[in-house]
């Protein structure tokens, strides 16, 4: 089970995208839009992450289960914007609230705005909230284009994407864009492997101002093994994220995957898999982008 605390800092499962896809044909000539993302020098941007956790296994008749729960504050801190639009950012958490359960093993929370010190397990999570995380410049469709990690905190050390991908050009509602990505996997500490997956996003309507995009994983690279299947399916995202188009930042996102994998240690081997990333945008923060995008009027 991966560390939980990458998905709470809001750094995404490591992943390399390595393709785009030009979006398909949208299916009438509807009005089409441009989404990008748009920040101005000094602001700052912050979301609340909540994501939950459950894993269930039996292995040898024996059943165990972990559960997880985080909130945290994702924030972002605008240092440049330049002409073209790229901007360069600190990534940082405020906070992060966190609970922890697995079979045979007492409850464990972890409160960073409480003093004291953190729970065994949690030590990696205290020292990555409150400070500086990454420095990353970023273009207008979510690329990145240079990423200065903190090598002291742990947590920074992931190489996926920081935000969702945003499609070359404009696009109507019934469009798809996508971009491929390869995801490396260990069954049995064994030796590597690599997975190939398509994240594919359909602009699935335009409501006063709000795009919902619709996101979806498909699993390319055929899989017959259910301990790399097991693997896999923590990369996964099926849901839905909500984009201001105007302002030019997401709003909300929605994301889950529920699946059960047979035989992914033995024959008679079962898990469950279940999880939910939810990422919203505080208030104060939108106000501020209601703001900025009256004025780019």
């Amino acid at each position: 089970m991966r560390p939980v605390y990458l998905l709470l800092l809001g750094l995404c499962a490591p992943a390399i995208a390595t393709a785009a896809q030009a979006p398909a044909a949208a299916p009438d000539d509807g009005a089409k839009f441009t989404l990008r993302y748009r920040f101005e020098p000094r602001e700052t941007l912050r979301w609340k992450v909540t994501h939950r956790n459950r894993t269930r296994t039996t292995v040898s008749g024996t059943t165990r289960s972990a559960e997880t729960t985080s909130v945290s504050v994702k924030v972002w801190e605008v240092k440049e914007v330049r002409p073209d639009g790229a901007a360069t950012f600190v990534h940082s958490v405020e906070d992060v609230d966190m609970w922890q359960k697995m079979t045979d093993q007492a409850e464990v929370r972890y409160d960073s705005r409480e003093e004291g010190k953190a729970p065994r397990g949690f030590e990696h999570v205290a020292q990555s909230v409150g400070v500086p995380l990454a420095t990353v410049t970023m273009d207008p469709q979510g690329r990145v284009l240079k990423r200065e990690r903190h090598e002291a905190k742990a947590a920074a050390k992931s190489k996926g994407p920081v935000a969702v991908p945003l499609p070359d050009g404009p696009v109507a509602v019934g469009e798809r864009w996508s971009k491929t990505e390869e995801i490396r996997v260990r069954p049995n500490m064994g030796s590597f492997r690599t997975i190939k997956a398509r994240q594919t996003f359909e602009l699935e309507e335009v409501e006063t101002g709000v795009a919902t995009i619709r996101v979806s994983t498909q699993i390319l690279t055929p899989i017959d093994d259910p301990a790399v299947e097991w693997q896999v399916v923590q990369h996964e995202k099926r849901g839905t994220v909500r984009f201001d188009v105007e302002a030019g930042r997401i709003l909300s996102q929605h994301l889950e995957v529920d699946r059960r994998v047979v035989g992914f240690r033995g024959e008679t081997s079962s898990l469950h898999y279940a999880t939910q990333f939810d990422e919203e945008l505080l208030p104060e923060t939108a106000a501020t982008a209601s703001q900025t995008a009256a004025l780019r009027r």
